[in-house]
């Protein structure tokens, strides 16, 4: 899949968090079914630990974490991948190739799911967009600007 279609994104809210009201940090757990394309995105104070502990989800490591928040700078779209280290399926020039690849579909994902909050705060779809890329080789280990979440509507 490399567009984000809206029917196979399912967005569940933690307890306590907002649709419309933002709180800071807010954070984002997206994972995905492999036979299915769907896409799974939680939205809350803290990452969905529940929803990446299963031991495929460990083994692949393809989960995406992100995060909104004030690092003291102003307000900035934070988000986390993977790319190698530890036990996972795959080298790390590979799985950058396919990060990279679907990016713009889970950031597309990420400013669908919680669009009612960008709606209601338009000031947040002008927020940059920083992601990580984790990595235990230094030629994929690194953070790279993807813009504004705006471009991602």
């Amino acid at each position: 899949m490399n567009e984000l279609h809206p029917e196979k994104l399912h967005v569940t809210f933690h307890a306590g968090t907002s649709r419309h009201e933002p709180s800071l940090p807010r954070r984002y757990t997206l994972t995905h079914s492999d036979s299915t394309g769907d896409l799974f995105l939680s939205i809350g104070a803290d990452y969905d630990r529940k929803q990446i502990s299963g031991f495929y989800t460990r083994f692949m490591r393809d989960e995406v974490l992100a995060g909104l928040k004030d690092d003291g700078q102003g307000v900035s779209l934070h988000v986390y991948c993977h790319v190698s280290g530890g036990f996972v399926l795959g080298t790390a020039g590979w799985r950058s190739d396919i990060l990279h690849h679907h990016m713009r579909m889970v950031l597309e994902a990420l400013r669908y799911g919680d669009r009612e909050l960008f709606s209601a705060h338009p000031e947040f779809n002008r927020v940059p967009v920083k992601v990580h890329f984790a990595s235990s080789r230094a030629k994929y280990n690194r953070v790279e600007d993807w813009g504004l979440v705006q471009a991602y509507e």
